[in-house]
């Protein structure tokens, strides 16, 4: 399960959806293809999940009801699409569909992690450096305003400069077990989804992800024959941030009383002009579902494009703030150092 969240890390989801689309696209029924995958999986808890969705389906429950008894491990998204697929007998394209989404998303977070890995490691260097150059510093001011009373001892201060660290490592963990629970309860979510939503160039990102995944739902929930309000919804729920998901709810009430999408999503902040052009032409066409999926790849090459410049922008930010604070250790030391220097001049 992933660390943040009692639900499948990604990485595992990407293996665990391509064999489910492999087996079910060679013709294998989705019982056997559901014990086939849990007889090949090593994680003992994937393997029990599906195993409990196979013996659910033995009992008689719908594909859509053993999936959705494991939305706590399942995310939202495979959920949504594996019950819609098995209703709208459309299963083996949302599996291929599945497949590809998660493969998709777990390239572009290998992407971020090699661009960031480079900075990430100057940031912990430049940490060690940095304290321990200023502890030194510390050390040599106190030598100094003693006028020579007290003795610079090396192995006293690299013990006060490892305690130091075990504390400031100590705090670390504290506040990122902190942050592990606050994101199992679902707190941390909101907060990450403020901040992902009003910092730039996050905001961005975040943004065009979450309605390339917004669009993409919604054009296979519409292909699936949902009704469009249970669509809406649905698709909402895989944006993965609460604030998006409340904006673009606002649409429900208004196609349920009979407004076009046009007219629904008019007060929805997050849609870009684009995206109401292209619920406009899709609408007014007939061609709905090809104009969302469309949509889809639009705001996804706009997210991988936001994501190149979030890379970027952090990668210079660590870089400059590494450097800053190497600067300000070197200035500090050798002004400290200049004035012993200067003092002893003036004693003698």
């Amino acid at each position: 399960m992933g660390l943040f969240s009692s639900q499948i890390a990604l990485k595992k989801m990407v293996p665990l959806c391509r064999q489910l689309a492999t087996s079910y696209d060679a013709g294998i029924p989705i019982m056997r293809s559901l014990e086939l995958v849990s007889r090949n999986q090593k994680d003992k808890n994937i393997r029990d999940v599906v195993e409990r969705m196979h013996s659910s389906i033995g009992n008689g429950s719908t594909l859509g009801e053993a999936v959705r008894a494991e939305k706590r491990y399942l995310p939202a998204f495979f959920v949504e699409l594996l019950a819609t697929g098995e209703k709208g007998g459309k299963l083996d394209v949302m599996l291929r569909d599945l497949a590809q989404y998660f493969e998709d998303q777990l390239e572009l977070r290998r992407e971020m992690v090699r661009a960031l890995t480079y900075p990430m490691i100057q940031v912990v260097l430049g940490w060690f450096g940095l304290t321990f150059a200023l502890g030194l510093i510390g050390q040599l001011k106190g030598l100094f305003a003693s006028q020579g009373r007290s003795n610079f001892d090396l192995g006293t201060y690299l013990d006060q400069y490892i305690r130091f660290q075990a504390v400031a490592a100590t705090v670390a963990a504290v506040a990122f077990v902190v942050c592990i629970a606050l994101s199992r309860v679902g707190i941390f979510g909101y907060v990450w989804g403020f901040a992902a939503t009003r910092v730039w160039p996050v905001s961005r990102m975040t943004r065009m992800f979450g309605l390339a995944r917004f669009f993409r739902s919604m054009s296979l929930l519409i292909g699936s024959g949902m009704r469009i309000d249970h669509c809406i919804e649905n698709s909402a729920a895989v944006t993965a941030n609460p604030y998006m998901q409340q904006d673009l709810l606002k649409a429900v009430p208004l196609v349920r009383d009979g407004h076009t999408l046009v007219d629904a999503f008019a007060g929805v902040s997050a849609l870009l002009p684009q995206s109401r052009e292209m619920l406009h032409i899709g609408e007014t066409s007939g061609q709905l579902e090809a104009a969302l999926r469309k949509a889809s790849e639009y705001h996804l090459a706009e997210g991988m494009h936001a994501a190149a410049v979030a890379r970027k922008v952090f990668g210079t930010l660590i870089l400059l703030t590494v450097a800053g604070a190497i600067g300000y250790g070197i200035i500090s030391f050798y002004r400290t150092y200049f004035s012993i220097i200067e003092g002893v001049m003036n004693d003698i």
